[in-house]
C-alpha cells in the first residue's frame, strides 16, 4: 500500500505535558467492562434550543483500572460497546480496541459513548449537532471527574465530534486522532444523506416506516464502498424478467433488511442531518491531531481532509492512504490504521 504522509511536531518533547487523568472505579461487568449512566440535567438545552427527552447519557468504560483514559467515537450506527463484551457481541471496533491490540486495555481505559438522541426516548426528530454531542460527552467526563483525557479517537461522525470537542474544549484532550472525518460535510454527501431522509419521511407517511429504514440503508452502503469492491464482489448476470433482483441487489436488499429494525425513522432523520450541519473552524483547533484520510472515500473526499491538514495549527501526523473499501476504510483496513493509533498512543505515560 502506497501512501502520502505529513508529520509535524513528531518530536515527543513537544507534545503536551499536561498530567492525563486516571479514573479508579472498582468495579467491573465480566469481561472488563461497565456502563455509566449521566443523568442529563433539567436545563440542558441543544444548540436549536430543543430540549432532549431521554434523561440520561450513557457511557461504558473498557481496560484496565486506573489507568489513562482514550475516548472512542465512531459513526452514528456506533455506540459504547466499542470492545467484544459478553453482552454486545464482537463491539463495533474490536479490531482496533482490545487487550494487547492497536488501543491497548492491558495499559489504558477506553470511554466510548452512545450518542443521542436514544431511539426509545425519540418519537420525532431533534435537530443536534455535533457540538451537542460534544457537550454530552463533557457531562460525562464531569462525572467521572476526569480533568485530562490523553487521546480522543474519533471515526466518520465520531471524527466530526472529537473536532467539535476540541473546539469547545482545546485544554481536555492530550490529542486527537481523526479519521475519515473533516470539518464540513461535502454537498455530495449531503445529496445522498437528503435522499435517504425524503425516502425515510415518504415511508413514514405511508406508515411502512421500517420499510423506509430497511430502503435508506440500502442506499447508504452504495455511498460507504467503492465502484472498485462492487465490481470485484458482484457479477452483472440479469434476472430472468424485469422486476427481478441483479446479484448487487441481493446483497443490499440483505443489507437492509438487517438494519430495518436496528434505529427509527427519528432517530436515522436526527443523526443525518446532524452530520449535514457539522462545522468547525481549523484554526480554533489547538489539540495536536493525527489525521488520516483515503484516497477513495466519497463520503469524506480526500481533498477535504487535505484542507483540514492544512488549516490545524497544530497537526501531528496527517496520512492519505488507497482504500478498496471507500469510507468504510477505518472499519476494514485494520492493519493500516492499527499502525498509526500504535503510534500516536505509545508515548502516553501509565
Amino acid at each position: 500500500m502506497t501512501l502520502a504522509e505529513t508529520t509535524l511536531l513528531e518530536d515527543p518533547d513537544c507534545r503536551l505535558a499536561t498530567a492525563i487523568t486516571p479514573v479508579r472505579e472498582p468495579t467491573r461487568e465480566r469481561g472488563g467492562a461497565r456502563d455509566v449512566i449521566v443523568p442529563i440535567p433539567t436545563d440542558f438545552r441543544l444548540a436549536s434550543g430543543e430540549k432532549l427527552n431521554q434523561p440520561n447519557v450513557v457511557g461504558r468504560l473498557h481496560g484496565r483500572i486506573g489507568a489513562p483514559v482514550v475516548v472512542v467515537a465512531g459513526g452514528i450506527s456506533a455506540g459504547r460497546f466499542v470492545h467484544r463484551t459478553e453482552t454486545n457481541g464482537l463491539g463495533w471496533w474490536s479490531g482496533a480496541v482490545s487487550v494487547r491490540g492497536p488501543i491497548d486495555l492491558s495499559r489504558l481505559q477506553v470511554l466510548a459513548v452512545d450518542f443521542a438522541p436514544g431511539a426509545e426516548f425519540l418519537d420525532k426528530p431533534v435537530t443536534i449537532t455535533t457540538q451537542d454531542q460534544a457537550r454530552l460527552l463533557a457531562l460525562v467526563l464531569n462525572h467521572l471527574k476526569i480533568e485530562r483525557v490523553a487521546a480522543l479517537v474519533g471515526c466518520s461522525y465520531g471524527g466530526m465530534v472529537g473536532l467539535a470537542f476540541a473546539e469547545l474544549f482545546p485544554d481536555w484532550a492530550e490529542q486527537l486522532i481523526i479519521v475519515s472525518a473533516a470539518h464540513r460535510a461535502h454537498p455530495q454527501a449531503t445529496a445522498w444523506r437528503g435522499i435517504q431522509r425524503r425516502i425515510l419521511q415518504f415511508a413514514v407517511a405511508a406508515g411502512r416506516p421500517e420499510e423506509g429504514v430497511a430502503l435508506a440503508r440500502e442506499l447508504a452502503m452504495t455511498t460507504y464502498r467503492t465502484a472498485e469492491e462492487f465490481d470485484d464482489r458482484f457479477d452483472t448476470t440479469a434476472p430472468a424478467a424485469v422486476g427481478g433482483a441483479y446479484p448487487v441487489c441481493d446483497y443490499l436488499t440483505a443489507r437492509g433488511q438487517a438494519y430495518r429494525t436496528h434505529t427509527t425513522p427519528a432517530r436515522w432523520l436526527s443523526m443525518s442531518d446532524s452530520l449535514d450541519r457539522h462545522s468547525v473552524t481549523p484554526e480554533a483547533i489547538t489539540t495536536p491531531v493525527t489525521l488520516i484520510g483515503f484516497i477513495s472515500d466519497r463520503l469524506v473526499p480526500i481533498d477535504d481532509i487535505r484542507e483540514l491538514a492544512a488549516r490545524l495549527p497544530t497537526l501531528w501526523r496527517f496520512v492519505e492512504a488507497p482504500s478498496l473499501y471507500g469510507h468504510d476504510a477505518f472499519l476494514k483496513e485494520d492493519a493500516f490504521v492499527g499502525d498509526i493509533l500504535r503510534a500516536a498512543l505509545k508515548d502516553i505515560k501509565v
